[in-house]
């Protein structure tokens, strides 16, 4: 049986009204997102004329989020402003502070002692000019703020050439004078006195990794030094740094160097940690030692739980939604505040794995909850608090979903991040439908014309002479 050409035709114009209808209505539905915050001049309008109207739902406390946009107003390459954002909201779901003069926004930490004070990390862009020299720089620097006046004071800040893997994300506060600083341009950690502006101890990754064997390119992205904690380990000052290229969580001892034995992850192996995120510590008071961390590429939070000089999982979660988690904290009630950048959210996740919270705000990197303590120091393990591990293949999902879970988790996050921030599963779905139609409309209508192009190569043979 041969099917008329003139169905085909109409079976493929069919899906590409379709996969169009299904974009559009995506874009539109975004538009109209009561929740969307990022890139919508509305909020920061909302803010300076007053507006304390909700825009996400009620929750205990203040939450603070820092964001790492991947947008921008005009061309990056003529010096334009990401769209970042440090945002506050209050209990009520209101705009409690708002800021967006600096290019990205990345650690955020309470200033102990206060309810509303926070420091935060820094980057800003700077051109040539600005840099004093030829090329671009950044500006690496360390704010504090009080949210409920909204004074500022600078910390401490330094510039890194270039734009881009020279980005300070993380900084912990040791004690009043000194920054725990993690270097990601020097791929190393330091602790600076911000009175005298003196290093006074520092660790280098090169210490201990070879720059050709292990990591990413160096020197240009070698360790992705992303986060850094300091904590203690017996009684001991230890320094807890997350090595996102190699995989790793390692821990220094501030004195003997590197605490192998303790090491969480090896490069390469997937199964563990793949290019992980802003690991947090939970101590042995609060159930411990175990380690909370936002495994990125893999797409989920996982917990791991330090049994008899090991590491083993003791807990994990994710949902269909989740694209590439870069910050978790557990909340002293039990519940998980996680940041999904990919997925342009950041959700509260009870211990029975619901999310019982969540605000829409776009490439978020890192969540904090104030008045419960820095990121997870006063939340309570996994194990100690019995929690039951989540994972996608538990879930009842969609046929779209299961498509999804096909591809490398690597691949999908590569994708989401290249595709605007309304694209998700359905859309990208929708993309896929739309040009693999187009292209077989174009192949069928080729062949049907019998139009075929050949090469005719004229060749002359010759007796060989005697």
């Amino acid at each position: 049986m041969v099917v008329p050409r003139w169905t085909v035709r109409v079976f493929l114009v069919a899906l590409i009204l379709l996969s169009a209808t299904t974009l559009a209505v995506g874009y539109v539905e975004a538009e109209r997102s009561s929740q969307q915050v990022t890139g919508d001049p509305s909020v920061e309008q909302a803010f300076r004329t007053g507006d304390r109207s909700p825009v996400v739902d009620e929750r205990n406390g203040i939450t603070v989020v820092g964001t790492d946009s991947n947008a921008y107003i005009g061309d990056e390459s003529d010096g334009a402003r990401a769209l970042a954002e440090l945002v506050a909201f209050a209990p009520d779901g209101s705009i409690f502070y708002y800021q967006n003069d600096h290019t990205r926004y990345w650690d955020v930490d309470p200033v102990e002692g206060t309810t509303s004070t926070i420091e935060f990390v820094y980057a800003d862009h700077l051109d040539a000019s600005q840099c004093g020299g030829e090329t671009d720089c950044t500006r690496n620097g360390i704010e504090r703020v009080d949210l409920m006046t909204g004074e500022r004071t600078h910390i401490y800040s330094r510039i890194t050439p270039g734009k881009h893997s020279t980005r300070w994300h993380d900084v912990d506060r040791i004690d009043e004078e000194h920054l725990l600083v993690a270097d990601i341009y020097q791929d190393r950690v330091f602790v600076v006195n911000t009175t005298s502006e003196i290093i006074e101890w520092e660790w280098d990754a090169q210490t201990d990794y070879d720059v050709d064997e292990t990591g990413g390119p160096f020197p240009s992205d070698w360790t992705h030094l992303n986060d850094v904690e300091y904590i203690e380990i017996d009684g001991r000052p230890v320094v807890m740094v997350s090595l996102r290229n190699q995989d790793q969580v390692v821990f220094i001892d501030m004195e003997q160097g590197l605490m192998e034995e303790w090491t969480l992850g090896s490069e390469d192996d997937y199964d563990i940690l793949y290019e992980q995120h802003n690991p947090d510590f939970i101590p042995e008071s609060q159930g411990g030692p175990a380690v909370l961390v936002a495994d990125s590429e893999n797409g989920r939070v996982v917990e791991y739980q330090r049994d008899n000089g090991s590491w083993v999982q003791s807990w994990t979660w994710t949902d269909e939604r989740m694209r590439w988690p870069r910050d978790a904290d557990r909340l002293p009630n039990g519940n998980t505040l996680i940041t999904d950048s990919n997925g342009d959210r950041v959700l509260e996740v009870a211990p029975n794995g619901s999310v019982v919270w969540s605000a829409t705000i776009g490439f978020p990197y890192e969540a904090e909850r104030l008045e419960t303590g820095d990121e997870s120091a006063s939340g309570r393990s996994a194990v100690a608090l019995g929690l039951p591990s989540q994972r996608l293949s538990d879930l009842d999902t969609s046929v779209q979903t299961k498509v999804t879970q096909t591809l490398p988790p690597n691949i999908v996050n590569a994708i989401y991040y290249v595709f605007p921030r309304w694209v998700g599963t359905t859309e990208l779905l929708a993309v896929f439908v739309l040009l693999t139609t187009l292209v077989a409309w174009v192949t069928l209508e080729y062949r049907w014309t019998g139009y075929s192009v050949g090469l005719r190569i004229p060749i002359r043979l010759r007796r060989k002479q005697s």
